[in-house]
């Protein structure tokens, strides 16, 4: 878990800066780096969801899921923690969710964090989950100058998402094949692209509620390969 505890460190560090900075853009600059942000996420969405060719799996799962997802009600849930924290903390920052919701898919969605997670789960040194903290530390700043405090607020789930993978891997490590990677990384590049045009403000949808498509896609991925 060394390697992402080292990798909430450098977030909220990297927040911090981040609003400091947001405090002193005018409104224009941090709105052109809250779009340049969308369609960053967008970009990096599509070139993760062609990590794999499975479609009817990957099609089937974020159904499936955003359908659990919907039916347990999860944006809202979010949605409740986040003005909970937000008044725990008297923050007037209109876009608190907005940053805490993208900021933990981008932190959470990419191939490093699954690749990362089964390194130091299997008992390597934590490399990955080192070198993502410094791209993440670095991320943060740009995102919370243009989304504000809730970024930092991200290491939240994080830390239980990551950290989850990290233990579970100790424990079905040897289960972890590529084929569950390329698919659970696509599963993951589709969401973004969600949380991109959700960004952008041209769509709102529900990325939240999509999530459990992440559990999904490895249940059909093991009856697929076992089959």
């Amino acid at each position: 878990m060394i390697g992402t505890l080292i990798n909430v460190g450098t977030i909220i560090v990297g927040s911090i800066i981040g609003v400091i900075l947001h405090s002193r853009f005018k409104k224009r600059f941090t709105e052109i780096a809250f779009q340049a942000i969308s369609i960053f996420t967008i970009f990096l969405g599509v070139s993760m969801a062609f990590k794999s060719d499975a479609y009817l799996i990957i099609v089937l799962s974020l159904i499936a899921g955003s359908l659990l997802g919907e039916a347990l009600k999860l944006e809202i849930w979010m949605d409740g923690l986040s003005e909970k924290l937000k008044a725990k903390i008297k923050s007037k920052d209109d876009k608190f969710s907005e940053g805490l919701v993208a900021a933990f898919l981008l932190f959470c969605m990419g191939s490093m964090t699954i690749l990362g997670a089964i390194e130091e789960g299997l008992g390597g040194k934590p490399n990955l989950l080192l070198t993502k903290a410094i791209m993440d530390g670095f991320a943060s700043i740009a995102l919370s100058s243009a989304l504000g405090i809730g970024v930092m607020f991200s290491v939240i789930p994080l830390f239980i998402y990551q950290g989850g993978l990290t233990l579970l891997t100790s424990v079905l490590g040897d289960y972890f094949s590529e084929i569950y990677i390329n698919n659970l990384t696509a599963v993951g590049g589709i969401l973004l692209i969600g949380l991109g045009i959700r960004i952008l403000e041209l769509k709102k949808i529900r990325v939240l509620n999509m999530l459990p498509a992440l559990a999904i896609i490895l249940l059909l991925t093991w009856i697929k390969v076992i089959i």
